[in-house]
């Protein structure tokens, strides 16, 4: 059991020169230092190129102490906060000894704590008096970063290297002074250079006002309180990490799940995780999974352990800001080379949906214990689709990439919510229809709930996917796309019905095929590429659902007559206006025998 420093009092911080700094205080730099880092997220925001950034909110910013913990973090891409430890403590490692005032460093390897090669980190040193007292860490999703197909994110890769550049831990400025060389590399790889180095900009711009900030809540309140409000935020988070664990009864919780293919093979891989709580700690074992695959569905370890941590956050206390305390009592376990563990050279670039599936599996084991926190199964994917290519008029390379909404599952009080993002993704958004025209050579079709596809039935019924529908407009466009859940449908609880999977349609000069996993797929201009996402699995007996709500849902048209009749025994009228009372009882009670 870890007990750090837990003989220090909890509500107060000891300086150096034996006086107290009172909770107030601490509480109030907790609060500033959580500022800091939202700032930093309008920083990147504000100053990105790229409308995966500014329009999806694909990106994290957080601050991290001297020894890497992470302290404070902005909403974001949920599973990129849980690699910021990872990560700077690789820098650490790696630069032991030679870190310095001025020094930024440029990190996107998958098998030093990073997801995929999209998502590039900057990380900044932070120094008081000439000694090393935090880290400030940004993390977006480069539109494009080279390799085989535009947006980097090809569905078929079988080796990391054909999914763009890697920046293995390097130095963007080295005691103050750019690298230069390091910039025209950059140019020289990725497909619009100017879009990526004004990314890379607005990643500095957010490090560096983390920079001026913790320096002036040193020279407000003393680099020591600062500390101590490190210390502060990180044992009073475990305190109450460890409490929330230890009131859940021990025991080990299992699941099982699958994925659906690959990108390269159609063949569907067992996934399991075995969680066992043991007074205040938990492990989540990954072990029993498949090996890892040949396509870039696979997800490194830093990812995965980013994955588990959101599922144990989700469980202990879902509405307090994260930070590296909460994880203390937190363990987990997966062998090299597992699909959830892979290692180099196996691809990455679909990594959420690995993370997505693992993710998925601990909160299915862990859902009859918690029914509360945990909602039945999602459409859990992000259901990403990347298009690229020339734009004729403007003559200019272009490059779309979209995460799908999804259904999520029904919990004991209420309905799945209806087009949100999936588990790992945080606080991301599609494109506005108005902007992706705008930027984009395409004309939207549609965008509507997925009422074919249906969800889950139950006493709260499952949340609905959606439905877009575009068409290329450039003479020539290269699709790549991957969509998980696409066999396994969601599961559901307490007796409620599975939900839909997802998939997509292609119209290519007038042929239309279904699909989940695209390779690298050339569209001319007039083709349509269709996307629907599934709906969630059900909470409870449908027939334990009011039947004024199921007429609701009939005159709302999310179901029809027929459905409300098989799904739910209510029996409506002829005229659709009310509920036949005398029949939908007959219907229940037959339902029950």
């Amino acid at each position: 059991m870890n007990r750090r420093s837990r003989d220090s009092h909890p509500a107060s911080g000891h300086r150096d020169d034996g006086t107290t700094t009172d909770t107030i205080a601490l509480e109030i730099i907790r609060g500033k230092l959580l500022a800091i880092a939202d700032e930093m997220g309008v920083v990147l925001k504000r100053s990105s190129m790229s409308p995966v950034i500014y329009e999806v909110l694909d990106f994290a910013c957080g601050v991290c102490d001297a020894e890497g913990q992470l302290i404070s973090q902005t909403n974001g891409i949920t599973v990129f906060t849980g690699t910021f430890a990872i990560q700077v403590n690789f820098i650490l490692e790696k630069f032991a000894g030679r870190i310095q005032p001025g020094d930024i460093y440029l990190l996107n390897n998958p098998y030093a704590g990073g997801t995929h090669y999209n998502d590039v980190g900057v990380i900044k040193p932070i120094f008081r008096d000439d000694k090393l007292i935090a880290f400030s860490i940004s993390i977006s999703h480069w539109t494009d970063v080279g390799g085989k197909s535009p947006g980097s994110l090809t569905a078929d890769s079988t080796e990391i290297y054909q999914e763009g550049i890697c920046f293995p831990g390097i130095y963007l400025y080295k005691a103050g002074v750019q690298q230069d060389d390091i910039l025209e590399m950059i140019a020289a790889n990725v497909r619009i250079p100017k879009m990526a180095l004004g990314d890379l900009n607005a990643e500095l711009a957010a490090v560096r006002i983390a920079e001026k900030r913790i320096h002036e809540l040193c020279e407000k309140y003393g680099t020591d309180v600062l500390k101590q409000t490190f210390h502060h935020v990180l044992e009073t988070s475990e305190r109450v990490s460890r409490e929330a664990v230890a009131a859940l009864p021990d025991g080990v919780y299992e699941a099982t799940d699958w994925i659906d293919g690959d990108g390269i093979t159609e063949e569907r891989f067992l996934t399991k995780v075995r969680v066992c709580i043991a007074g205040d700690h938990m492990t989540f074992d990954y072990s029993g999974s498949c090996a890892q695959v040949q396509g870039p569905v696979n997800c490194s370890r830093g990812a995965l352990i980013s994955a588990a941590k959101t599922i144990f956050k989700a469980i202990v206390d879902p509405q307090a800001p994260s930070n590296e305390g909460w994880f203390r009592p937190l363990d987990v376990i997966a062998p090299d080379g597992i699909v959830f563990a892979a290692t180099k050279p196996a691809p990455t670039g679909w990594y959420y949906e690995g993370t997505g599936q693992a993710s998925e599996l601990a909160w299915k084991a862990l859902a009859p214990i918690v029914p509360h926190r945990v909602s039945a199964g999602s459409s859990n994917s992000l259901c990403v689709t990347v298009l690229g290519g020339i734009d004729g008029e403007k003559q200019e390379p272009w490059v779309l990439i979209e995460p799908g909404m999804v259904g999520w599952g029904a919990t004991d009080e209420r309905d799945g919510n209806c087009v949100t993002s999936a588990i790992t993704n945080g606080d991301t958004f599609n494109y506005s229809v108005e902007l992706l025209e705008a930027k984009f050579p395409l004309r939207v079709h549609q965008y509507a709930l997925n009422i074919k596809g249906g969800v889950g039935a139950g006493r709260y019924r499952g949340g609905y996917g959606s439905v877009r529908e575009y068409e290329i407009l450039s003479d020539t466009a290269v699709l790549s796309a991957s969509f998980g859940r696409s066999i396994e449908k969601p599961w559901p609880l307490n007796n409620g019905k599975k939900g839909s999977c997802n998939f997509f349609e292609l119209d290519l000069e007038n042929q239309r095929s279904r699909a989940a996993r695209a390779p690298t797929t050339i569209m001319k201009r007039g083709d349509r590429i269709c996307m629907y996402t599934g709906g969630g699995g059900g909470y409870g007996d449908p027939l334990e659902r009011p039947p004024d709500e199921v007429l609701e849902e009939v005159r709302s048209e999310y179901i029809t007559a027929e459905q409300a009749r098989d799904e739910y025994g209510v029996a409506i009228t002829a005229d659709g206006s009310h509920v036949n009372e005398t029949a939908t009882a007959k219907l229940r009670q037959e339902g029950k025998h």
